[in-house]
């Protein structure tokens, strides 16, 4: 009987449209975001085939219907920052799961800072 080798592991997946994130109850880009976002148009205009799904989020404050519109305002922003810099807008779509989705759960300082963010969903073609 033939010995399988076990498979390779799985390299770690590094996103090459990181995250952006944003001040308590603020949807305006930082200069760290406009970077990223910076970083993302350039990619994106490599890539015509890609399309970006833009997930706005929020921390647990706030009433949640407060957080889906102020999680909506931030992927908008993150959009309209896109299509400044030359980005098709029907490649940009967006969605806001306001407090819904936390990347961290815990309620503290550090988790607040990562919830407020714009996550991005990488789709291919039309």
């Amino acid at each position: 009987m033939a010995v399988v080798p076990p498979p390779a592991p799985i390299p770690p997946v590094r996103t090459a449209f990181p995250d952006v994130h944003f001040e308590f109850d603020q949807y305006l880009l930082t200069a760290e975001a406009r970077r990223r976002l910076d970083a993302t148009a350039a990619l994106l205009k490599e890539s015509p085939g890609l399309r970006l799904l833009i997930e706005g989020h929020a921390d647990e404050r706030g009433t949640p219907e407060y957080n889906l519109a102020l999680g909506d305002k931030r992927a908008q922003a993150a959009k309209e920052y896109l299509v400044g810099l030359g980005i098709d807008p029907q490649r940009l779509e967006t969605i806001s799961y306001g407090e819904e989705r936390p990347l961290d759960p815990a309620s503290n300082e550090l988790a607040w800072a990562l919830n407020r963010r714009a996550h991005f969903v990488v789709r291919v073609g039309r």
